[in-house]
């Protein structure tokens, strides 16, 4: 007499909540995840995971062969998979992959700065940077309502204009609160800073050519402007090997702010909620950061060898670019027409004060 095979059971309809907060909670409870608990976790994971990898390896190869930006690829694939993401067992891997996955990446994201690079630039860069950063997240936060949106889509928009683009719209978003519009402007922002970036990337080199700066000052121009690390690169080396360098320096210093700009604006989302809820203060210090500062430090004190650098430099660009795969599979092309021109307008403006500014500066600073 044969035995007919049990039917596997059908996946726990609460395991997107399990996966984005089971750590969290046991963690509160004071105790270990179970291994059996760790093991559904996993085989839930799995499937919705393997094609976030999928789609990011797809556009790492696109991107390669076509000198484009691989997030925008990313994007992309990812939105023409929406349907995944709206039932079926790739559900929680999704949401795995553009949390979990997302915080990891942008962790490892510290294995590419020192003290030294920045301190090795001078005072002029690093002020300038600095100004421009806070003064565009400024911009971005009390022009948003003239645009029409909120100021948590402002913080956002400024953050990843004024830091370094897609990684840090990913990273803002993590502490921001949670709405329903959340992703769906995490997106617009990603698409709309990876356009521009693209198209700064092009322009600023001609623009730095025409008003005569040298390429040292081009350099901070370029690397104080660009948001994406891959665009400035590009833009900095088609004018000079020096260009290149000292754009790729000062556009580290800026990936460098998002630390301490994250934990601000984590501790000033927080105030707000206490004000509005009666809710216990506590300082948020998610783990990701705690990781990006760990790594900055190791690197500062020569702990980490240039294996380890590139290593974890990799691994930190395949995370971020899985993520904003399955970024794309949560949203759709509709949900975008949706939001009309003025965040895209705000966007624009924000991407206009840091070139105009750190333009100025690199003209004026003798």
């Amino acid at each position: 007499m044969s035995v007919a095979a049990k039917p596997r059971p059908a996946a726990d309809p609460d395991m997107v909540a399990v996966v984005d907060d089971t750590a969290p909670s046991l963690a509160g409870r004071g105790y270990a995840p179970r291994l059996d608990a760790v093991h559904q976790l996993l085989t839930a994971v799995r499937p919705g995971l393997l094609v976030a990898l999928t789609i990011a390896l797809a556009a790492t190869w696109l991107s390669q062969h076509y000198n484009a930006p691989v997030m925008l690829f990313a994007l992309l694939f990812g939105m023409a998979f929406h349907f995944l993401h709206e039932e079926g067992r790739c559900v929680a891997g999704i949401e795995f992959a553009s949390k979990s996955v997302l915080r990891v990446g942008v962790a490892l994201l510290g294995a590419k700065i020192t003290v030294s690079q920045i301190l090795g630039l001078g005072l002029m860069p690093m002020v300038t940077v600095t100004a421009g950063v806070a003064t565009t997240i400024g911009l971005g936060f009390t022009a948003s309502r003239l645009f029409g949106k909120s100021r948590a889509f402002g913080v956002l928009s400024g953050g990843a204009v004024a830091i370094c683009g897609a990684s840090a719209a990913l990273a803002i978003a993590s502490i921001l609160p949670r709405t329903e519009e959340a992703e769906r402007d995490t997106i617009l922002t990603v698409v709309t800073v990876t356009a521009l970036s693209t198209l700064a990337m092009i322009l600023y080199p001609v623009l730095a050519t025409a008003v005569g700066l040298d390429h040292v000052r081009a350099g901070v121009f370029l690397g104080g402007t660009i948001h994406d690390v891959a665009q400035v690169v590009g833009a900095g080396y088609t004018m000079s090997p020096q260009t290149g360098d000292v754009a790729t320096y000062v556009k580290l210093l800026r990936v460098a702010l998002l630390l301490p700009t994250v934990l601000v604006l984590g501790f000033a989302w927080r105030r707000r909620q206490i004000a509005e809820d009666a809710a216990p203060a506590r300082l948020p210090l998610p783990l990701f950061l705690v990781g990006f500062a760990a790594l900055v430090a190791a690197g500062s004190l020569g702990l980490l060898p240039k294996a380890a650098v590139q290593g974890a430099s990799e691994i930190s660009r395949w995370c971020l670019v899985a993520a904003v795969s399955a970024l794309g599979m949560k949203t759709s092309f509709g949900a975008l027409a949706k939001v009309g021109w003025r965040p895209v307008a705000l966007i624009v403006l924000e991407t206009a004060w840091i070139a105009g500014l750190v333009l100025v500066a690199t003209l004026v600073w003798r």
